[in-house]
Parts: structure tokens; sequence; C-alpha cells
């Protein structure tokens, strides 16, 4: 790494990680890092009741035809971010050329074309030279650097499309400083617009890294700066832009950070260009702006850089597991035209990627049953055979690009999780993951499904009918080990009592209380869980003693924490995944010792803040 950037950038913020802050130099566009070429100074933008069979959501971006499928593909950045011996000889970042490109383009044509990966994806730096000083034209917009790409863009996407590939290019969010120019650079095809029109007074910044000026669209200026910017890339033919450092989120909130108006404006200049281009957003975007991200995009990074910024491309713990926490609060958000985009998928390469075999393919498992795009920043010149396996897997391809709603835990977070979706043709998706650091058996019920008696098993990954199964399936899986399963039901549907949280038969304590529910069952819940509060169902009867699969169906904006115990037990806290909001209602199951009669299920807070409880389904039979 060059000591002066990184010295730059760790000063200014000096509160984040060190590999976010690594992550901050792909844009680090500085008053002495980034200058306007002399040329250019001098002439002159459901919330339904839900489960883990919940219908997969349509964005608006479906009307224009693009994202009907999470796409796939090859993304440059994992390799250009790695320290990996002999990526980046010329100095960080120096992967990205033109001759690069072009190799991982033959490569992708000759060897996962045909299993539907059809993106070539240029990232961030095309417009820098090796010491990451960027160049613009004479109109303030990103022009490839000449040793970088010494044939240009257009002669790169034209080599992209005789591949009968997808050509996808970058940019940052807002007016980079070094396009500036003094507020004297002109705004092409806008007269009497400059740089100065187009940003507010005080030039305050925006993006992820604060290395862009932000745009004034109460100007009209603004508006045709971007859409300058998307004319250029429609005529060299690009098909797909990244746009990155978007806010609300990157870690940043507020009003300077506020990018939904950069994205309208990049939806309407895309529009306005007559040329589909798929919009990606990125990165670790604002839930709470679900909505806009839905509306003027075809999707959005839910999360931070999968990369570790270290000597391979990834590593388990940074960041690779932080999506099995994140995922579920968005799973509501996804379908065709806009999907949840939990970022590259570097499996293919063995010892560069930085991951165990089981790693691999529970990397892989989780990125399908989330129909996120499946992109790959691996050298693809250099697949191994066990790479190339998760990689062309047409089964578990199938899972990612089917109709199916994107999955859900349906267990509680912890080192053990089942996740799982309800299929078109009446089948479930369900996945099994160890993420503990030792082996370890995990069990998935078809109660949690809301199925009981026997069904078939199909393993995706193996390519093997496994049988019948009665009730459940339990496999011992290895540290960060996944198993996914195809599962037909062959009973009958779970026969169960459904216990409301408001019912007055229920005891309260603490801060519990009801409260309206439009999307809860009887529309009230049971919330205010939180220092030492409880909820108690009373008069829970069944007929015999056993281990009951009680479905809690429960609201919770974030993932929070609720100690769940029978009768006069003292429980375990149970983490329950996000549900995306304060009024989308989601399920989870939970093991509970039940004796034949009368039993309480008691929800104790504990010091914590707790899940909103909507109801209890309780099997009517062990």
């Amino acid at each position: 790494m060059r000591s002066s950037p990184y010295r730059v950038l760790r000063g200014a913020l000096p509160g984040l990680p060190r590999r976010t802050v690594r992550a901050a130099l792909v844009l680090a566009v500085t008053a002495g890092l980034a200058t306007v070429p002399a040329a250019a100074t001098g002439a002159m933008a459901s919330d339904s009741t839900s489960s883990a069979v919940a219908s997969a959501a349509t964005t608006d971006g479906a009307s224009s035809g693009l994202a009907a499928r999470p796409y796939m593909g090859w993304s440059s950045w994992s390799m250009q971010s790695s320290q990996y011996p002999g990526l980046n000889p010329d100095g960080n970042y120096s992967y990205l050329t033109e001759a690069n490109v072009l190799k991982q383009t033959d490569a992708l044509a000759a060897t996962l074309k045909k299993y539907g990966y059809d993106h070539v994806d240029i990232d961030a730096g095309w417009w820098m030279d090796k010491n990451w000083t960027s160049e613009f034209d004479q109109y303030g917009r990103q022009t490839p650097d000449p040793v970088r790409f010494p044939s240009g863009m257009k002669a790169v996407a034209d080599h992209i499309h005789s591949k009968d590939l997808k050509a996808g290019i970058y940019l940052p969010v807002g007016l980079e400083k070094g396009a500036y120019g003094d507020g004297k650079v002109p705004i092409r095809n806008a007269p009497g617009c400059t740089t100065a029109d187009i940003v507010y007074p005080d030039l305050r910044t925006t993006n992820g890294w604060d290395s862009a000026y932000k745009l004034d669209f109460d100007n009209p200026c603004a508006q045709k700066y971007i859409d300058s910017q998307a004319q250029m890339l429609a005529a060299w033919g690009y098909d797909f832009l990244k746009l990155d450092g978007v806010g609300p989120g990157s870690f940043k909130s507020g009003d300077n950070y506020n990018n939904v108006p950069d994205v309208a404006a990049w939806h309407q200049a895309i529009a306005g260009t007559g040329r589909p281009i798929h919009l990606e957003l990125s990165w670790s975007l604002d839930i709470g702006h679900a909505a806009d991200w839905k509306k003027y995009s075809n999707g959005w990074r839910i999360d931070t850089d999968v990369e570790c910024y270290c000597n391979t491309l990834v590593t388990w713990e940074n960041s690779v597991n932080d999506r099995w926490n994140d995922a579920p609060a968005w799973s509501h958000e996804a379908g065709p035209g806009g999907w949840n985009d939990l970022d590259a998928i570097d499996v293919g390469n063995g010892a560069m990627d930085g991951l165990t075999n089981a790693e691999r393919q529970s990397y892989m498992t989780l990125w399908a049953i989330n129909k996120s795009p499946l992109f790959t920043g691996d050298d693809l010149t250099k697949l191994d055979s066990y790479g190339l396996s998760l990689l062309t897997n047409q089964e578990v391809i199938g899972v990612d690009q089917s109709d199916s709603p994107v999955a859900r835990p349906v267990t509680p977070l912890g080192d053990q999780q089942v996740w799982g979706t309800r299929n078109a043709d009446g089948t479930y998706t369900v996945a099994l993951f160890n993420l503990g650091s030792s082996s370890a058996s995990v069990t998935a019920d078809w109660a949690s499904f809301g199925f009981t008696g026997a069904a078939s098993v199909r393993d995706l990954w193996n390519h093997q009918n496994l049988g019948t199964y009665r009730n459940r399936i339990t496999a011992t899986l290895p540290a960060h080990g996944s198993r996914l399963f195809t599962v037909k039901p062959g009973g009958t549907p779970l026969a169960t009592t459904r216990y409301e949280a408001e019912s007055a038969d229920n005891t309260l304590t603490g801060n519990a209380s009801v409260a309206g529910c439009d999307s809860c069952s009887g529309g009230k819940k049971v919330g205010n869980l939180y220092l030492d509060s409880k909820l108690q169902f009373n008069d829970i009867t069944v007929k015999k003693d056993g281990i009951y699969t009680v479905n809690v169906a429960y609201v919770s904006g974030d993932p929070r924490s609720v100690t769940v115990y029978s009768n006069s037990g003292h429980g375990t806290s149970l983490r329950f995944p996000s549900t995306g909001d304060w009024s989308t209602v989601d399920t989870v199951s939970v093991q509970l010792a039940l004796k034949a009669g009368s039993n309480t299920i008691t929800f104790d807070s504990g010091w914590d803040y707790s899940p909103d409880i909507d109801r209890i389904d309780v099997p009517k039979s062990a």
C-alpha cells in the first residue's frame, strides 16, 4: 500500500476499521490526488405478513425489462484490491488494465458463459493512473487512463460484446473533486452551465469517502451533468453501471450523504439515452430507503465489501460471514427488476480465495438462496476443479435464478441455522449451515415449514436423491459447512393451535404492552419487551409430553434476542433475525418441551431489547 494516500485517509477517518480505510483508498480523490487536465481548466449525478415462505417483491425496475433475474458474471475489484502475490505487481490496484479485462472476458466466454455468467464489470480506477490520479475530459467526465486502457473504453466494450457478453463499468456518486476545476468546467450540451452551478456553493462533500462534491439538483445544470455522463457510457456501449459510495449508506448518514436525488437523476439520465443500462448501487445501503433503491435502480449492495484487503481475496471472518446476520432484513425487498446484492462470490481459486472448501460451498449456498447476483472476482484463467464445480453447479444456480422467494432463516441466528423458502411447485428449498468453528449437527424440522410426515429430499450440491425422511433431516457439518436440499412434502399440513400474544389470557410484566399492528394476525402484538419484561402465554394445551416445534411470529426492525422457555424452565437466549422494519411479520421456530395438559410459554427480555411478538403456533402433536 502506498503510504501517503493511506495516511491521508486514515487521518481523515480515524474511527473506521483498517480494512474500511483501505477500501476508501479506491476513491481518495482529494486535492493532492486528483486534478483536471490543463486543457479542461482553461476551456471551461411489503409490507405484508410473511414468513420464510413469503412472496418475493416486484420492483419498479421490472418494467424496464432489466434484472428479470439476478445477474451473473465477473468483476475486476476482488483481484484489484488483493495483496495476493503477483496480482498487483505495479502497485496497489494496478491489476486493472485493458489486457487483464480482455483476458478475463475471453476466459468467461470459454468457461462460464454457458452457465449463465454473461457480465464483465470494470470496477474503480479505469480513469486513474497508477498513482491513483484521476483524469477527466473537458466536460468534467471521467476519461480512461491511456496506460491502463490504451484502446479506450468503447473498444473494450466492443470486445466484450463480440463474445456475446454484457459490458459493465463503474462511477462514484457526486462530482469528483478533481473534476471541479475552480468551477469553470463547462457541462456538455448545457449552455451556460459550469461545475460551479451543479454543486452547492459551500462545496459540501458526499459519498462514502467524501471524495466528491454533492450535486445540487435544484439547479437543472446538475441533471445535465448526469445526463452527459450517461450519454458517454451509452455511446461507449456499456450495459451496466455500478454507482458507488451511495448514501444513506456506506456508513454515512445526514443530508450531505443522501444520494437519493443522485440515483433518481441517474435513473432519468439512463432512460434518456435510449439504451438499457442496469443500474447497481453500492455499498451497505440504508434499508430505510429500500423503496427508493427499488424505484430507481436494479440492485443494491446490502453490506460492506466482501473483500478482505489482505493477501487473499476474502476471508471467512472478513467479511463473508457477516451476510448471515445482515441478509434477512432485506429478504422482502428483492424481486424481478431489482435484487439484494451480497457482493462478489470468490470461490473458484482455492488458496487465493482464502477459504476452506466447506466455506466456499457455504458462501455459494447463501448467495444462491438469497438470489444475490452471482458475480465472481476470481481469476477465471486459474479456476481449480472444486471451484469450477461450485460455480457451475446448475442445480444451485437454478435456486438463484428461479422464481422462488428469497430464503429466510427459519431458526434463530446462531452457530447452527436452517434457512428456507417455499417454491412455486410446492417443494421447499432448505439450507443447513454450521457457522461454528467445529463440527456440529444441524436439523431441519418439517414443522418449521408448516408440514409434517414424510418428505423426499434431493441433495443439490451432490445431485443425489437421498430418499424419504420423516419429520426432519439431520446432517453433521464441518466447521462453516453447509448442505442444500430440495424437499418435497409427502405428508400433511401441520395442524397447530394459534395463540395470540395480545390475548387477555396471557400475563404481561414489566414494560410489556399491547400495541396495534396492521400486518399481525390479530391486528395487534405485544411490544416494549425490554428491561426485565415478560410475555407469558398461558394454558398452552397439548395431549402428550414431547418436544414441540413452536413457530413464533414476530416483528423486529433489527436482530434482537429474547429468552424463550416453557413452564418453569430457564430457557436460552435466542437471537431473532431482523424482519426489515417494525411493521413486517416473519416467523422462526423454537424447540420447547411441553407436557400433556396445560403449559406456559414465556418470552423474557432480560435486560436486553427483544422483538415484538405477534403470536405462536403450537403443533397439536409432537
